[in-house]
């Protein structure tokens, strides 16, 4: 009854109040939160299809500028699979690196922001779940950007790679 006064009295003003309760104001406030979680979640999902692209491109380069040396292998007596291993571990291996230092980062950083918006966001915080799945993230990563990569390094020729040599 008190809010419903409240608004009368500033109807049609300069101030013009919209009174409601509690439980439909943390409602409302949940709601906006939940819409901010879902525009982070689109913006890392872009973030994450760049951060494929670029590391499968990498893999690729790496793989297309050591043909010669990948040829030298396979003459030595490397196999096609320990070739296929070889670029699948460098790829997993720098993602690796990549996801260890993100991870070390934002460890470090979200609790600093966290205190500093903690009357905003009072759940900003960096759970050991989020951790783990980081890790699983960097892990999905470097396998699948290095698996065509190391198919293409698996199929080469030793004697057509070796002439890429110089």
């Amino acid at each position: 009854e008190v809010a419903k006064r409240v608004d009368e009295e500033f109807l049609n003003s300069e101030f013009e109040t919209k009174t409601s309760p509690e439980a439909a104001f943390a409602q409302a406030w949940m709601k906006q939160i939940g819409n901010i979680a879902l525009i982070v979640a689109l913006i890392l999902g872009a973030v994450f299809f760049t951060i494929l692209l670029v590391t499968g491109n990498t893999m690729s380069q790496s793989v297309r500028e050591r043909t010669g040396e990948i040829g030298v292998l396979k003459a030595l007596g490397f196999t096609s699979r320990q070739v296929l291993a070889l670029v699948i571990a460098e790829s997993c291996l720098l993602a690796g690196l990549g996801g260890a230092m993100g991870l070390g980062l934002a460890a470090l950083l979200v609790p600093a922001v966290g205190k500093a918006l903690a009357t905003m966001l009072p759940l900003f915080y960096f759970p050991p779940r989020d951790v783990l799945l980081g890790i699983a993230i960097c892990a999905a990563l470097g396998f699948f950007t290095g698996v065509f990569p190391a198919l293409a390094a698996m199929r080469l020729r030793v004697a057509d790679s070796l002439r890429r040599i110089e």
